[in-house]
């Protein structure tokens, strides 16, 4: 799914990137391996999740390429215009602010930069109804194909267009800084 939803914004090697909720690092690695002469960031609120992405990235770290930092979405530590593109993979549905949250990203972007949500879960896909009870128990945020799209335009994004993979269940939501 992650290398699928990556694939529909432009990552060049040179790029700067950041993932949001990074996890175990899985992302941060694929991104990584693409950003050869640029650097990966990657922020998690959870130490256990950075402590986690830190191992699956060391190799990136200790040569330079991969910076992981414990912090929040709601209040990004990097300056204004510093990404190329930012992905959030399986994450947004757990931001405390969805709409600032995603204007947050956008202060981070450069001018033409892109923001890339990559989900499994979303109202309306196929098998929904064995997501809506977990969704809900989790308190976690659900939207639909349009809901995602309407949140992008809402926080500021131009250009915006969300893709599904119906047989699989997939959604690819990406806006463009103007």
């Amino acid at each position: 799914m992650t290398a699928w939803g990556l694939g529909h914004v432009p990552i060049k090697p040179e790029f700067i990137v950041l993932d949001v909720g990074c996890g175990g690092g899985r992302t941060i690695h694929r991104l990584a391996e693409q950003v050869s002469d640029g650097k990966v960031f990657g922020i998690d609120y959870s130490p256990a999740s950075v402590a986690a992405s830190r191992r699956t990235n060391a190799s990136f770290i200790a040569a330079g390429r991969v910076d992981i930092r414990e912090g929040s979405v709601s209040s990004l530590p990097f300056p204004d215009g510093m990404f190329d593109v930012v992905t959030a993979v399986e994450t947004h549905y757990y931001w405390p602010h969805l709409e600032a949250d995603a204007r947050e990203i956008l202060r981070v972007l450069k001018p033409g930069g892109r923001l890339a949500i990559v989900a499994e879960s979303y109202k309306g896909r196929r098998f929904d109804a064995v997501y809506r009870l977990p969704m809900t128990l989790l308190h976690a945020t659900y939207l639909t194909v349009d809901e995602h799209e309407a949140l992008l335009k809402a926080a500021g994004y131009s250009e915006v267009t969300a893709f599904e993979e119906r047989q699989k269940g997939w959604i690819c939501a990406v806006g463009r800084k103007a």
